[in-house]
């Protein structure tokens, strides 16, 4: 049977993984905004992907997954 530190110790790791997961996805999400109003200044995204615009969800999802990865190595130095 587990013991009671066991769960402690599952519980703490979960509570930081879900910590760490919640700080990269707000920063992704700052970050490919602030690239959205600064770099492309005359393509609102967020409009076009609400307009039904497939290339646009595209290329904000894979901006998001470049910023995420990139927060990934920079959070696990």
């Amino acid at each position: 049977m587990m013991d009671a530190q066991f769960w402690k110790a599952t519980a703490i790791t979960f509570v930081i993984n879900l910590v760490y997961a919640v700080v990269a996805l707000v920063l992704g999400v700052v970050a490919v905004r602030w690239i959205d109003r600064r770099i492309y200044t005359e393509i609102d995204f967020i409009e076009e992907v609400k307009r039904g615009n497939i290339a646009a969800a595209i290329y904000a999802s894979v901006l998001l997954l470049f910023v995420g990865v990139i927060l990934a190595a920079a959070l696990a130095k």
